[in-house]
């Protein structure tokens, strides 16, 4: 005997499919998208008690399963220690889900504003209504926290969500599709497979918002799509991040750090440092202790369990692709490749931790988001120097800057433009909630985490109301009569002493 699946006030965090409710799989996309629409209409707004369930539900999905979403990762990849993915996918879900639980209840609050109008009998407010059903299409990187996160954001802010994780991580979808029905009726969550076509088929639904992670280049083809139905979308993208070593920053420790930032799941992080500046007379030592680092991490590559593989040959050959590219044009490659292996190995896809300088314009590494394990190296004299590269090229996602908080750091930022800046360490506005994830210009548009996810996935709505006697319809229609011209004389008069009286407070 089944139980009955949670409804939309959802107090069980557990549940199994009933009839009515049959799996994503046996329903197209029209019809499950049609399927959340009719329950959002239903059921109204939800109120704090329904979207915290969804919260802890979804929660409750990766905690509940974690071990199996590990080892689904794990075949995905080829190589992916359980540790990482517990750690991103899992794990580092929580911190945003329990900060949407902790504040939803004030954030979906009615907001007064200008109370003082409200004596005149004018009063103004600003709810904070869900938009409907959201879209999220997710990539293979990180699939579950680039997915999972957005959802919960979109649960806060009272709406029904339709997930389109990466093809790209076939047995990790698999997982949450398979429990996903255990705590969610089909009309608050569905996760969809490659069964429902492609992402870009996802693309062309109408939703009310669609929420993408990926590439800049499928990024735009999802805008165009959406644009089409007018749907709103939030891209979050990459690029080509930037880091700028200090000349008072200590060279060990920073060339220690960004070989491990480098590393982090093999460099396949939208956040991972691309490239370094380094002061010119640092640039042997900062190199030398990189390798050194590398060395300590990694006594082996091609048989470590520990050292993610690249997540198909497309990506691996585009990867060596590129570091063979830089070579054939006088790069200089340092690579650490442990005694007895033969790297990079195809048939694992592992690619060897790999140092490049003398890499220069022409080359296809100066311009392609490399997303692997390869760090660039380039000297420079004046920060001038590094600021001018880094802004002849797309905004990057983020920035780094290894050194003290001084005016340098602040020259950087003041002279560029990147999603987030990270000073001394790595990815460092992850975490947070307090602070807004997203890119700017090609790295992306919008924001999520915390209260800007809400934001994301609400609409502000103005709402006012009058008792006033006097009419501003009529104010404004014909005829129009003297005391008008005199009242817009008088605001003209106004308007232009207050204009004059700022420009002479600047001066």
């Amino acid at each position: 005997m089944t139980k009955p699946a949670p409804t939309t006030s959802g107090a069980a965090h557990t549940a199994t499919v009933t009839p009515l409710h049959r799996s994503a799989d046996e329903r197209s996309l029209t019809e499950l998208l049609e399927l959340q629409r009719a329950a959002f209409l239903r059921d109204g707004i939800p109120d704090a008690a329904t979207r915290i369930s969804r919260i802890n539900r979804l929660s409750s999905l990766l905690l509940d399963h974690a071990e199996e979403i590990a080892e689904a990762l794990d075949a995905d990849f080829g190589t992916r220690p359980r540790d990482l993915s517990i750690a991103t996918d899992v794990a580092g879900c929580m911190i945003d889900l329990a900060h949407q639980r902790k504040h939803v209840r004030s954030w979906m609050k009615t907001e007064k504003v200008a109370k003082a109008m409200g004596l005149a009998g004018f009063s103004q407010r600003i709810r904070h209504d869900p938009l409907g059903v959201v879209g999220i299409i997710g990539p293979w990187n990180f699939p579950l926290q680039l997915t999972v996160v957005p959802a919960g954001s979109a649960f806060a802010a009272g709406n029904r969500v339709m997930m389109r994780p990466s093809s790209a991580t076939a047995r990790t979808t698999a997982v949450l599709a398979k429990y996903a029905p255990n705590y969610f009726s089909l009309e608050e969550f569905a996760v969809l497979t490659s069964a429902h076509g492609s992402g870009s088929d996802f693309a062309k639904l109408k939703v009310d918002h669609m929420f993408f992670t990926g590439s800049p280049e499928v990024g735009a083809s999802v805008a165009a799509e959406a644009g089409k139905n007018l749907v709103p979308v939030t891209l979050e993208l990459g690029g080509k991040n930037p880091a700028v070593v200090d000349v008072d920053a200590d060279i060990d420790t920073a060339a220690k750090r960004l070989a491990d930032a480098r590393m982090v799941n093999s460099g396949q992080v939208c956040l991972c440092p691309d490239y370094a500046f380094v002061p010119e007379e640092k640039i042997g030592q900062f190199t030398d202790r990189v390798m050194a680092r590398w060395r300590e991490n990694y006594s082996s590559v091609l048989h470590n369990e520990q050292f993610t593989s690249t997540i198909n040959e497309k990506n691996y050959t585009r990867i060596v692709g590129l570091i063979d590219d830089a070579v054939s044009l006088g790069a200089t490659k340092q690579q650490l490749i442990p005694a007895g292996e033969k790297l990079p190995d195809a048939a694992s896809r592992k690619i060897p931790p790999t140092l490049l300088t003398g890499v220069k314009a022409g080359m296809k590494i100066e311009e392609d988001e490399v997303f692997g394990p390869v760090l660039t190296v380039y000297p420079y004299r004046d920060l001038g120097e590094a600021i001018s590269h880094i802004t002849s090229h797309s905004h990057p996602l983020t920035m780094y800057w290894y050194g003290p908080d001084n005016d340098r750091y602040e020259t950087l930022q003041d002279a560029t433009r990147s999603g987030s800046v990270n000073g001394n360490d790595f990815a460092l506005n992850l975490l947070s909630a307090e602070l807004p994830f997203g890119g700017v210009g090609a790295s992306g548009m919008g924001s999520y985490h915390g209260k800007f996810g809400f934001a994301t996935f609400s609409h502000a709505r103005a709402v006012t109301h009058s008792r006033m006697p006097l009419s501003f319809a009529e104010l404004m229609s014909a005829p129009f009569r003297k005391r008008d011209t005199r009242s817009t004389n008088l605001q003209l008069a106004m308007w232009r002493l207050i204009t004059r009286r700022a420009s002479k407070k600047i001066r």
